[in-house]
């Protein structure tokens, strides 16, 4: 495809139609109780830390605030500046490629948006990419912002995630995607032993991280007191919790699922101020989740019981 060059960065403007390529997937009925957020034996990483879709060989300096600044793959580049919420340095695309419909909207999209388009050799972008599967698409961009905390308690019908302690980018980048097609009304990280928003988590997260406020605060469990002080319904997913997630009450209150970290769960101090503990019923041979596909059973649950 030939490129396409702007002189001006970043912008907003109007964009193609957005193909709606949602799907819905059953699962089979729960027999037995017993579920972990996060699978067993995982090693927990720090919060820059690269998964392993990562590319070791790149250093990089350490995460300030959110992060979110380079987006790779093409969902997400694509998602990026359809959502027209922050500045768009340059978009880099490897430059023999083959024909697709999504590359085509990228490079319209920053030709609408005076964003820089720029066609470069699979050498090049494979110096600028940050992961392994960045689909031969790179965006430079202002860092995600912070959503205010507090803001997100005010929704009579908020719908929250709170991770405590998750430091892998796959798993943080599937639960951004489960979130916004669940419509999750917010997530909540720690300051500390938490990743942030890097390359991996943007691609797993095939866009969502444009449209899912995220906010970052200096204890998860002071923010879970908060939350049920302010009359949030706080649930912590942990295998040994008493409560069935599909036996808890079934109502339009607001919600906080709380979710732990890879391997350790939930900490001691959230088992203790979380309004109930509830478990995934298992019927399978295996006895946990990890806190990925744990956080799409729960959010879909609420989704459920909502439409009731």
């Amino acid at each position: 495809m030939s490129g396409r060059k702007s002189k001006k960065p970043g912008g907003a403007g109007r964009s193609p139609k957005r193909p709606d390529s949602r799907r819905g997937s059953g699962s089979r009925p729960p027999q037995r109780s017993r579920q972990g957020p996060g699978e067993r034996g995982d090693k927990p990483r720090s919060g820059n830390e690269r998964s392993g879709s990562e590319r070791s060989g790149r250093s990089r300096k350490p995460i300030k605030g959110l992060g979110g600044d380079q987006v790779e793959g093409r969902h997400a580049v694509r998602e990026l500046l359809l959502a027209g919420k922050r500045r768009v340095h340059e978009v880099l695309v490897i430059d023999d490629l083959a024909a697709a419909d999504i590359l085509d909207d990228i490079q319209q999209l920053c030709g609408e948006l005076g964003v820089s388009y720029r066609p470069v050799s699979r050498r090049h972008l494979a110096s600028e990419a940050i992961t392994e599967s960045h689909q031969g698409v790179v965006a430079k961009a202002s860092p995600l912002e912070e959503a205010d905390f507090d803001a997100m308690l005010d929704d009579a019908r908020a719908f929250l995630l709170v991770l405590d302690g998750v430091t892998d980018p796959g798993n943080l980048g599937a639960i951004l995607r489960t979130a916004e097609c669940a419509g999750v009304t917010g997530v909540v990280l720690g300051r500390h032993r938490s990743v942030r928003v890097t390359a991996a988590v943007t691609k797993t997260a095939a866009g969502a991280v444009e449209h899912v406020p995220i906010a970052v605060v200096g204890g998860i469990p002071t923010a879970v007191s908060t939350l049920s002080d302010r009359g949030i319904f706080t649930v912590g997913l942990d295998e040994a919790g008493s409560e069935s997630i599909f036996n808890l009450p079934q109502d339009d209150r607001p919600v906080a699922l709380v979710l732990g970290a890879e391997g350790k769960g939930l900490s001691r101090l959230v088992r203790q101020r979380v309004d109930v503990l509830a478990s995934i019923p298992m019927g399978g041979r295996l006895n946990s989740l990890n806190v990925a596909m744990a956080s799409a059973v729960a959010c879909f649950e609420v989704v459920r019981s909502r439409t009731r």
